[in-house]
């Protein structure tokens, strides 16, 4: 009962900054007679709505970029840490606002950092219902965990690096299996790099995506999945290490 308080109320908090932040947005001058209007800000849900926000949040960057940084890395810590699906539009929304050179360190960094949030609220606050709910899922990451126990690290960067892996439910599972942090973070951190790069590189091309497949292709998930399996190989090399090491002490 006490975690679903706390909980509640972090969550609560952190929805209040949000909102106090978005209707605090400034107001600039479109000419010497005409004032910009305070918008209405939200989630983008689809490549329509990426343009409109895009489009008004470069806007905004020229005269206020301080406030649209820290705005940007409010909302995208702000559904990392709750574990709300759609970063991917907000990678893309970072390459249209910010461009590659700054957006993907930009997204690297808060992919990393969100996702030790969301670590931490699961392991304080949800841990109970991360087990009673995703149950039989917990019970194959633990098998999975103990598995790859010796070569824990490379396994994560495997799982994330893989385009198919539904990293939100990672990172509410992660604490509930014991993942260390370091292991967690760092693998979150360099696994996600590839994903955010194609996301805030396509962010770039912005009007001229209508759908996630034309950002997810066939080839660039196949380049994906390849990254994937070759993160596979120290894990394995080590495991074969350690196991013919056995074999000798015998």
């Amino acid at each position: 009962m006490t975690s679903i308080v706390y909980g509640g109320a972090t969550v609560a908090i952190a929805s209040a900054y949000l909102y106090i932040l978005a209707i605090s947005f400034p107001k600039i001058e479109v000419n010497e007679n005409e004032e910009l209007q305070t918008p209405e800000l939200y989630f983008p849900k689809s490549f329509a709505d990426l343009n409109k926000l895009a489009a008004l949040l470069a806007l905004y960057k020229e005269k206020h970029l301080v406030y649209v940084v820290l705005l940007f890395c409010s909302a995208y810590l702000y559904k990392q840490c709750f574990a709300i699906p759609g970063s991917f539009l907000m990678n893309i929304l970072a390459g249209a606002i910010f461009g590659p050179f700054y957006g993907f360190p930009l997204v690297c960094l808060l992919t990393g950092s969100g996702a030790t949030g969301c670590y931490f609220f699961s392991k304080y606050f949800g841990k109970h219902y991360v087990e009673h709910y995703f149950h039989d899922k917990v019970e194959y990451f633990q098998k999975k965990v103990k598995a790859n126990t010796d070569s824990l690290f490379f396994f994560l960067l495997f799982v994330r690096l893989f385009p198919m892996s539904p990293n939100w439910l990672l990172n509410i599972i992660s604490p509930v299996v014991n993942i260390p942090i370091a292991h967690y973070s760092a693998s979150a951190f360099i696994g996600l790099m590839p994903y955010n790069f194609i996301c805030v590189e396509a962010g770039a091309i912005l009007s001229e995506l209508t759908s996630v497949n034309d950002l997810l292709t066939f080839s660039v998930v196949i380049k994906m999945m390849s990254a994937a399996l070759m993160a596979l190989i120290p894990g394995l090399i080590l495991k074969l290490t350690r196991k013919q090491s056995s074999k000798e002490i015998d």
